[in-house]
């Protein structure tokens, strides 16, 4: 069973949280990052993207960048605009977009537990990305930015999250792309002494939905601090990291989908043809057409939608990668046909969140940019448990969360 412990969390003043709370480091660059955080000096993007307050030809990697954000940092907290509260607490989060609302609990997770895979991952992380945010973690010595976790439902934690908030909340803001932010705070030493109970004793596991390379990046800095420290007891808060944690059924999975430069030799009609061996193709026109289910997709292609549905054989339903649509798109279609292997590095392939809609999909190859664009069916919340439970990594770029967490709300010191 995974810990989830309450910690003194730093947080901003009421009057500067809406001003504070930014996107998270890893969804814009250094130049939108700049543009957002225009005229607001309290911005969080001073301190998870500090080249913005440096020259442009800044190496976003160098020491420098990781000194100026621990500079920012110190001086928010200096200047009152963060303060730390007095005893341990446990946090709710929620996030209201298009009328539904999620809630999580904030607190630490364990260093120990992502060890010893109590926290599941399914993606595979990059080491260049890992040792960004480890070096901006070690400078800051704080999980400036909290990482979003899934655990499958529990009915007394639901009762403690609708009891906490029936108060008002402690920040109440709708940012700039019409997400609400609501978060309160629980110190009631019973109710703090019932979450952690009921995290160690009837939680079996914690899964990774968003921020793999933030997790293994403070999971990472707490060992090296664990083996640099000879008189370590484990109570340590470099043991710890700053999480969100919701209930898997209030959570959504939204699609994922792909653009591609080209296809190589062959004409559409010779495309289409190839595609036929492994997909019943229905023509759609030119109206936009969204997959209905799984292994269902959309083609747009020389101005045109089209339905394809995988043909039996085609994928395994008892391997839980293998059943995904993304493996059958990449088996059957990416690899084969276009030769496109390496997801990660090849230059003929984009991936676009469905955040941005069909729309962007018909935009880009309409504009010639790309030739062709394929939508998916979005993975489920059971398909994703499923994979991280068989100790199984998905294909990159398969899973999209929104909406997502606003950094600046509540920071974790690992002193």
């Amino acid at each position: 069973m995974p810990t989830l412990k309450p910690f003194r969390g730093f947080r901003p003043q009421e009057k500067y949280a809406e001003k504070i709370a930014s996107r998270p480091y890893d969804v814009l660059n250094s130049e939108e990052a700049k543009l957002e955080a225009k005229d607001n000096e309290l911005s969080f993007y001073h301190v998870i993207k500090p080249e913005i307050d440096l020259p442009e030809d800044i190496d976003i990697h160098s020491q420098v960048v990781y000194d100026k954000a621990k500079e920012n940092l110190q001086k928010l907290i200096s200047q009152g605009v963060f303060f730390q509260e007095e005893k341990p607490c446990y946090y709710i989060y929620a996030q209201t977009m298009n009328g539904k609302t999620q809630y999580g609990i904030v607190g630490s997770a364990s260093v120990e537990d992502y060890e010893n895979n109590l926290i599941k991952k399914h993606e595979l992380t990059r080491p260049d990305k890992e040792e960004d945010r480890m070096n901006h973690v070690r400078h800051t010595n704080f999980n400036a930015e909290p990482v979003f976790f899934a655990f499958k439902n529990n009915m007394e934690l639901d009762m403690i999250i609708h009891d906490a908030i029936l108060v008002d909340p402690i920040y109440n803001f709708v940012a700039d792309d019409g997400v609400g932010h609501h978060v309160w705070c629980i110190d009631n030493d019973a109710k703090i002494a019932r979450i952690e109970y009921l995290f160690a004793h009837e939680v079996d596991a914690l899964y990774v939905a968003d921020g793999h390379h933030r997790t293994a990046a403070a999971a990472l800095v707490g060992s090296e601090r664990k083996k640099n420290n000879p008189n370590h007891t484990g109570t340590e808060e470099y043991n710890y990291f700053l999480s969100v944690n919701f209930p898997a059924n209030q959570l959504t999975i939204i699609d994922y989908n792909r653009v591609i430069t080209d296809i190589a030799d062959l004409s559409v009609e010779e495309f289409l043809e190839e595609l036929s061996e492994s997909f019943e193709i229905v023509n759609k026109g030119t109206e936009i057409f969204k997959p209905i289910e799984l292994h269902n997709f959309s083609l747009y292609i020389d101005g045109s939608w089209y339905s394809l549905t995988a043909k039996e054989g085609t994928y395994d339903t008892n391997d839980p990668i293998g059943v995904l649509d993304v493996t059958i798109l990449t088996n059957q279609i990416l690899a084969p046909i276009l030769n496109i292997v390496d997801l990660r590095r090849s230059n003929r392939i984009d991936f676009v969140g469905g955040i941005r809609g069909l729309e962007e999909l018909k935009k880009r190859v309409d504009s010639g940019e790309m030739k062709a664009a394929f939508a998916l069916y979005p993975v489920s919340m059971e398909q994703l448990m499923t994979i991280a439970d068989n100790n199984c990594i998905m294909p990159p770029k398969t899973t999209w969360f929104e909406p997502k967490l606003r950094s600046g709300l509540i920071l974790h010191s690992l002193l």
